[in-house]
């Protein structure tokens, strides 16, 4: 069987008594886009900067095809490193800039500038060939870093926040350009974000990281609908996570808790007690809302504590009735017809199969 492309095993980073990276193993087969997604401090970016060869691991290996790399400098990986300031040299132009690692790398002028033409020509950016970067903006300043590093070539790019630096409306283009790059040319790419929208819009899979520790990899929507534990759970936002005391009831369970008595089916591969104390995890976009109970799933009774629109997204907040919170979220055009407001009783609403148990 062939080895992937990186395999990251076991690798730790250590500063002093500080524990950056704590023993991390994953792969990434070749041409996938990989996303390192976590909060700050999570270890990451130091990941990352291991990968890149800018920092030594503590232990473990990390290999490219089976050959350990972590004794090879960072020039000797054939993998540039797109940066989040982009790092672009204010003394040279755009085009000067793009030509810098293939000047390097010996190329002669002529094919220098062919190549950096070609990329500049690809990315959009050939009329700015001869400024100056300083007289770019952000959107362009990053199509030149794209530009350098697809350059030379490389088997693997790496991004550390690449689209942190951009306003709203450029990050998105952006997404939609790294996603079009990356089928294109069909080589890997390890993006370092703390952007959920970003990490789900661009990778084929996602690693969560914290404080130093894998905590789940899996394609964004598996992550989003069956998150590993509690943390990821919370840290990928939009689920409702409901704590209380379960009841076995035939091939169900009842879990009871301020927001009343609600059911979901028994968990795969763990068992739970009646007696025991349990944690359901609904997303809040898997709830309806209605005036009135019928009888059917869960329901949960409340009253909107705040409303919360953002685009054709409208985010409704519950008091539910015994003193719990519980999040429902609706396309905007759901709830036109059906005017919401802050006090309004409400009865929220979702099928028990919707619902699962975190472990532990």
């Amino acid at each position: 069987m062939a080895a992937p492309m990186i395999e990251i095993d076991r690798v730790a980073k250590h500063y002093d008594n500080h524990v950056a990276v704590a023993e991390v193993s994953f792969v990434i087969e070749k041409g996938e886009f990989i996303a390192l997604m976590g909060p700050s401090g999570c270890g990451k970016t130091t990941t990352l900067r291991m990968i890149a060869g800018l920092d030594q691991p503590t232990s473990g290996e990390i290999r490219l095809w089976g050959r350990r790399l972590n004794e090879d400098a960072p020039w000797e990986r054939d993998a540039p490193l797109v940066w989040q300031s982009y790092a672009l040299f204010p003394f040279l132009s755009v085009r000067k800039n793009v030509e810098f690692g293939l000047k390097q790398r010996g190329l002669p002028a002529p094919e220098r500038r062919k190549k950096s033409d070609e990329w500049l020509e690809r990315l959009g950016i050939s009329a700015f060939a001869e400024r100056g970067v300083d007289q770019l903006s952000g959107g362009q300043r990053q199509r030149v870093a794209l530009a350098r590093a697809l350059a030379l070539e490389p088997e693997m790019l790496l991004l550390d926040e690449p689209l942190s630096a951009l306003d709203p409306h450029l990050r998105v283009r952006m997404q939609a350009e790294l996603v079009r790059l990356h089928r294109e040319l069909g080589i890997t790419f390890i993006c370092v974000t703390h952007s959920h929208s970003e990490a789900f819009a661009m990778a084929d899979r996602v690693v969560i990281m914290n404080e130093g520790r894998v905590q789940q990899i899996g394609r964004p929507q598996e992550i989003y609908r069956r998150a590993a534990n509690r943390f990821v759970a919370e840290f990928v936002g939009g689920n409702n996570i409901l704590s209380g005391t379960a009841r076995v009831d035939g091939e169900a369970i009842e879990l009871a808790g301020a927001f009343g008595t609600v059911r979901a089916p028994l968990p795969e591969g763990r068992t739970i007690a009646s007696g025991e104390a349990a944690t359901l995890v609904v997303a809040a976009d898997r709830i309806e809302l209605a005036e009135v109970r019928n009888g059917t799933g869960n329901e949960v009774a409340g009253r909107i504590a705040t409303l919360e629109f953002v685009g054709s997204t409208v985010t409704v907040f519950l008091e539910t009735d015994g003193g719990g919170e519980l999040r429902v979220q609706r396309p905007l055009h759901d709830i036109e017809n059906t005017p919401l407001s802050v006090g309004q009783p409400v009865v929220a609403r979702w099928s028990p199969s919707l619902g699962f148990f975190l472990p532990g």
